[in-house]
């Protein structure tokens, strides 16, 4: 056994999940693992959570925003125990039914599950926050920056640097003037594969909540990035639409400015996740993201289309590498 089995034996001997029996669940891009524990004797499951420190997100973060989410109505898993010196959390399992699964057999249940989706963004940004630290433009010029030190870096064996400090210098300035204003806990990975579908429940509470570790305060556009410019599954336009027009309406905030937000946002996400995807592929050994490199790049291009955006739209279009097959097969053989 190894040391972190040996931890995560003496954790689960504390509950009632002493003589469970343990599968592994599927993970994700971060050093997390998860099992589900099945009781023989009652069938009851929770999830164990695996979070190594010094490697993954430090399990207390994950505790904090989960209470959070619990205290205002939302469906974030309880915890049942934690071992927070070791990494390790004993939580409610909310099952397997995440949106992307759903919509895979079910399609025309889109509408109805991101309404749901987006009615827990409403009623997030309409609750008091947390003392969170910021997404700020300094924080979100130099993610999206990634797009050239780590993938067109990859790709090409080098990047423009200039043609970089232009890019940080601009989209800063964009950043400063279109995403200024109210802020609210953004969750940051909110999409198809972090949500599972709860019918049995009603309201906002059908929409299970998870990998919101990495919570900050952000502006109220950005998840709804997330879960709309989505790179693992592709949203339809009209419910894109729909969506935006949802949540416009619900909250009041101005339509031309939410939405010019929406688009810049959009830009920041997409890039980030061009180098992000790009390590993973290169530095971690998990070549299955360049698959959705494309898609995050089909994004990309669309939302630099803004007028909002014209001041780095060019550049990125003649300094970053186009993810054709050639150069995803670069990326693949790192």
């Amino acid at each position: 056994m190894t040391n972190r089995a040996v931890l995560a034996e003496a954790l689960i001997a504390q509950t009632p999940w002493a003589n469970a029996i343990r599968a592994p669940l599927a993970g994700d891009a971060s050093y997390r693992r998860y099992e589900r524990l099945t009781d023989p004797a009652t069938g009851r499951t929770a999830v164990l959570m695996d979070s190594p420190p010094g490697q993954a997100e430090p399990v207390e973060a994950f505790v904090r925003m989960a209470e959070y989410l619990r205290s205002i109505g939302l469906s974030a898993p309880e915890i049942y125990a934690e071992d927070t010196q070791y990494g390790f959390l004993l939580l409610e399992d909310l099952g397997d039914d995440l949106f992307a699964r759903v919509l895979e057999q079910h399609p025309q249940m889109e509408r109805e599950l991101y309404e749901a989706a987006t009615d827990v963004l409403i009623e997030l940004h309409d609750a008091p926050t947390l003392s969170l630290q910021s997404y700020d433009p300094t924080l979100m010029t130099e993610l999206a920056a990634l797009s050239f030190t780590t993938y067109a870096q990859a790709v090409l064996g080098t990047h423009d640097a200039d043609a970089r400090v232009r890019f940080e210098h601009r989209f800063s300035d964009i950043l400063h003037q279109e995403t200024s204003g109210k802020k609210v806990v953004i969750q940051r990975d909110y999409h198809a594969e972090n949500m599972i579908w709860l019918p049995d429940r009603t309201g906002v509470q059908r929409v299970g909540l998870l990998d919101f570790q990495t919570a900050m305060l952000g502006h109220p556009a950005y998840d709804l990035v997330s879960m709309l410019q989505d790179v693992r599954r592709n949203v339809g336009l009209g419910t894109e639409m729909r969506m935006l027009n949802r949540y416009i309406a619900a909250t009041g905030e101005n339509d031309h400015d939410f939405r010019t937000a929406y688009a810049v946002l959009g830009a920041q996400r997409n890039l980030r996740i061009l180098g992000v995807f790009a390590r993973l592929a290169t530095e971690r050994g998990k070549p299955q993201y360049v698959d959705l490199i494309p898609a995050a790049w089909a994004h990309l291009m669309r939302d630099l289309e803004h007028p909002a955006l014209v001041n780095v739209a060019d550049l990125l279009r003649s300094a970053l590498p186009n993810p054709t097959p050639e150069n995803l097969n670069r990326l693949r053989q790192k």
